[in-house]
């Protein structure tokens, strides 16, 4: 791939900051559409796995890019929750089938390499979008634009900047937007593990006194692991042999997929959460993990972040169609709205989950218990929590509902 092409006009649009999958598929929308764009950042090294919800799938099938890791991925089509804490009051085991909300799948999980590849090779072939693959090293708003400055000593202006530069966003910083965060004393492990038995694409998440053990399913007879439990415990886990930590993890899921063998590239990453105050402002707006961070439950992480791609795109494509301007405070504002109820509810609720799988009060384990019996004996309850789970039904990007833009 070439390193960078010259941009053709003289000044673009946008200018999209961060590479990973957030901002790759802001800068291929809006490059689709035909806003000259340019994307600023190399592309990041990532061996973990994602669960795409089925919007984040329609998105990326509407772009073009699906078809190109299709073959990669698994589909999620049953999500079983399994209570392991021990515990006097423990929960019922619940399933979620697809197919009792008519979906063949809730999603697809893939490897985050295979579908940074199809986004990066969608992005070289659109000739709006100019990528240079250099770090950013400064962001200097202005009245009219913003100004990304490069270590190569290239810079760029545009009316929009979109900042997809992770939970340390140094473009949030220069936009002033203040972020409220909260740690958890809590670490997750991930890894990605062949194994014996099929999974029959059911991913399964074990609720421990620490956080989720959860298996997810991936091409043939291999599965992406996300184990939470304590900082202390997933540095101890992750130190063990593949042979010892295989062995552990067969103790720890029951056996239910058989013998397993760890494959190469284990990470650890200390669990937090964090928010933005505002989604934008000063002609900067935020998405993914620039604008939130939470614990890795219930697969909504990068697919928030996928959304808030397709709203910003959205909204900037709709003002640069009518010649207006693409970051002004209005639409930075209606950004913002569009996004706050969406991350605020899916924020709130995997919060309260976790904190009640760590919780020792009694009467906290009994209202979780009663909730998942609930969802599991009332069927018009459980379909609504599929159904939104896997999508918003209120402010859904066109992107997530397959229109092109």
């Amino acid at each position: 791939m070439a390193e960078s092409r010259r941009f053709k006009q003289a000044v673009p649009a946008a200018i999209v900051v961060g590479a990973g999958p957030a901002g790759l598929v802001a800068a291929i929308t809006l490059a689709n559409a035909g806003v000259p764009t340019v994307l600023a950042g190399p592309s990041p090294d990532d061996n973990r796995t994602t669960a795409l919800l089925g919007g984040s799938v329609t998105a990326l099938e509407t772009l073009n890019v699906w078809p190109r890791c299709a073959a990669k991925a698994a589909p999620l089509r049953v999500m079983r929750i399994v209570d392991d804490t021990g515990r006097l009051l423990r929960a019922p085991e619940v399933s979620f089938d697809s197919m009792e909300i008519g979906l063949e799948a809730f999603g697809q999980n893939i490897a985050n390499r295979d579908l940074l590849l199809a986004l990066a090779q969608c992005a070289e072939d659109l000739d709006k979008l100019t990528w240079v693959k250099r770090k950013v090293t400064a962001i200097e708003p202005q009245p009219d634009a913003v100004t990304a400055h490069l270590e190569s000593g290239e810079s760029f202006s545009a009316p929009l900047l979109i900042a997809a530069d992770g939970r340390h966003s140094m473009c949030r910083e220069a936009a002033g937007i203040d972020i409220e965060t909260r740690r958890y004393r809590q670490s997750a492990l991930t890894v990605c593990l062949s194994h014996r038995r099929p999974h029959h694409d059911v991913s399964t998440e074990f609720h421990t006194e620490h956080g989720p053990f959860t298996l997810v399913p991936l091409p043939g007879s291999r599965s992406s692991l996300v184990w939470v439990m304590t900082p202390d415990a997933a540095e101890t886990v992750a130190s063990l042999s593949d042979e010892m930590l295989a062995k552990e993890i067969e103790r720890r899921s029951h056996a239910i997929l058989g013998a397993v063998t760890v494959e190469p590239g284990r990470g650890v990453f200390p669990l937090s959460a964090m928010r933005a105050r505002v989604f934008g402002q000063n002609r900067i707006a935020l998405v993914g993990e620039a604008a939130h961070v939470i614990p890795p439950i219930g697969a909504q992480g990068l697919n928030l972040g996928l959304r808030d791609a397709a709203v910003i795109a959205e909204l900037a494509i709709d003002a640069w169609r009518h010649g207006q301007d693409v970051g002004a405070a209005a639409l930075l504002e209606s950004y913002d709205r569009r996004r706050q109820s969406d991350i605020g509810s899916r924020s709130l609720v995997i919060d309260v989950l976790n904190r009640s799988l760590l919780s020792d009060f009694l009467p906290a384990q009994g209202l979780r218990g009663l909730g998942l019996h609930m969802i599991d004996r009332i069927g018009p309850l459980r379909r609504a929590l599929m159904r939104e789970g896997t999508a918003p039904t209120v402010n859904e990007p066109r992107l997530m509902r397959g229109e092109a833009l």
